[in-house]
């Protein structure tokens, strides 16, 4: 077997669960060979770099076998070698990192913090903070 399917083989090798994961990935541009997008029936041989996009890094993988079956984790590291870059990996991190810090105020659902303040605010206990609203209009001031 000198070639195979870059669908098949991406699928054997784990990189995406099912088949047709990858070949979507394939379709919307997300797989790359030295720079160019790929169809899924693109036959790959040892010693290709494949590019795949997985939002938000671009993960490299150098072929070093190929197969069409699938097959245990501990096999993986005989038919691939991971040749990303490590500054992928920083942004990775700090993507993981900064997490919901960057959720802008007011969008998504509020954390338990929002909820504390909001319940606060509205705690009927809060509302008698000594004011008195009785104002009496109608007194005698002729």
């Amino acid at each position: 077997m000198n070639e195979v399917r870059i669908d098949k083989w991406m699928w054997a090798t784990r990189i995406f669960k099912s088949r047709t994961i990858a070949v979507e990935a394939c379709k919307k541009n997300r797989v790359m060979i030295g720079g160019v997008n790929v169809k899924p029936s693109r036959m790959i041989k040892v010693g290709d770099i494949i590019q795949v996009r997985k939002p938000p890094i671009t993960y490299s993988f150098k072929v070093l076998g190929l197969t069409e079956r699938r097959m245990g984790a501990k096999l993986v590291p005989e038919y691939l070698e991971n040749v990303t870059t490590p500054d992928q990996y920083e942004i990775l991190e700090m993507n993981r990192i900064s997490g919901f810090v960057n959720r802008s105020k007011g969008l998504g659902r509020p954390t338990k913090k929002d909820r504390r303040e909001l319940e606060e605010f509205t705690d009927p206990d809060m509302m008698m903070d000594g004011f008195d609203f009785d104002f009496d209009f109608d007194s005698d001031q002729d």
